[in-house]
């Protein structure tokens, strides 16, 4: 499915498909902790390294299936036999109770996996006192054969980058978008107040024509209409944030790519009143209207109100 097709589904249709549990388990060294740092980022409750058995018990714990709208993410270290069976015992119970479950397993070629151990410099943990790491692979593949003739998912990470990895994951199991998934923080700040070292993007509004050296907003903010109409009305302004929400149109997607959880745009002007927070406000908008998860704030608003018969804003 391409990206152009997910974001087409209905958030209906998307939680029709997403699991309530998914079980992570393969091969050692092949991405589990990777691929659960996914499953977090997608606000799945997540416990690594779970036996099968107390699966039902922790699903029934956090309200999985109870409308909440949770999902469950679990890493199990399936390598023996007898907990294999508790697996197929696990997902019967699931099933008895009504809840939907998932097995992905991770592989990588022998190759892959000894070069990933040389690399971390850590021992297979399965390797047994004088057995070599090629050894050890082996036996394990032989004791998961069965784990992943029952998978769902089988992804082999040998040649596969983590942001593709990621990816793969939450066009399967995601009920949000690549989109939504991002949380997209645009934030106002006064440069007289020290620049933000957080920010992803940053962008100075000075340029733009001050209210603050009008008497009748000089007490006001960018959250006031009468400010927000002076900024945002101006030629300058609309030629600007024309050029602005195409620089994001451009490269905003790239982010969403690259899987970026977590993006953020600070604005900024003199003191942080002003022209930063009429044009943070009219960005988070145009966010929304592109179907971003968006939220916004003003870090030295407070501060500039105080001061409001000071410097310009």
């Amino acid at each position: 499915m391409a990206d152009a097709d997910q974001n087409s589904i209905t958030a209906a249709e998307l939680a029709d498909r997403v699991p309530d549990i998914v079980i992570i388990t393969g091969m050692s060294g092949s991405g589990r902790t990777q691929a659960m740092h996914v499953f977090e980022d997608m606000g799945y409750f997540c416990i690594d390294n779970l036996p099968p058995r107390l699966i039902l018990q922790l699903a029934q714990l956090v309200g999985i299936n109870t409308g909440v709208g949770r999902h469950l993410a679990v890493t199990c270290d399936l390598r023996s036999q007898g907990l294999f069976d508790e697996l197929l015992d696990t997902i019967t119970s699931l099933e008895e109770h009504e809840m939907s479950c998932k097995i992905v397993f991770l592989e990588a070629s022998d190759e892959v996996l000894m070069r990933r151990y040389s690399e971390n410099r850590r021992r297979h943990p399965l390797a047994k006192p004088g057995e070599t790491t090629a050894d050890a692979i082996q036996r394990e593949r032989t004791q998961l054969a069965s784990v992943r003739a029952r998978a769902d998912m089988i992804i082999d990470t040998s040649r596969m980058r983590t942001s593709a990895l990621r990816a793969k994951l939450r066009m399967a199991f995601s009920e949000l978008t690549d989109q939504q998934l991002m949380d997209v923080q645009v934030f106002s700040f006064g440069f007289k107040h020290g620049m933000p070292v957080e920010a992803d993007i940053m962008i100075d509004v000075r340029f733009l024509p001050n209210p603050f050296y009008d008497p009748d907003m000089r007490s006001l903010t960018g959250l006031d209409e009468k400010v927000s109409s002076f900024v945002l009305d101006h030629p300058k302004t609309k030629e600007f944030l024309d050029a602005w929400f195409r620089l994001l149109d451009a490269v905003m997607p790239g982010y969403v790519a690259e899987g970026k959880p977590q993006l953020s745009i600070a604005i900024g002007c003199t003191g942080g009143q002003h022209r930063s927070v009429a044009i943070a406000e009219a960005t988070a908008r145009y966010l929304e209207r592109q179907h971003y998860h968006v939220s916004i704030s003003h870090r030295d608003l407070p501060r500039a109100n105080m001061t409001a018969t000071g410097e310009a804003h």
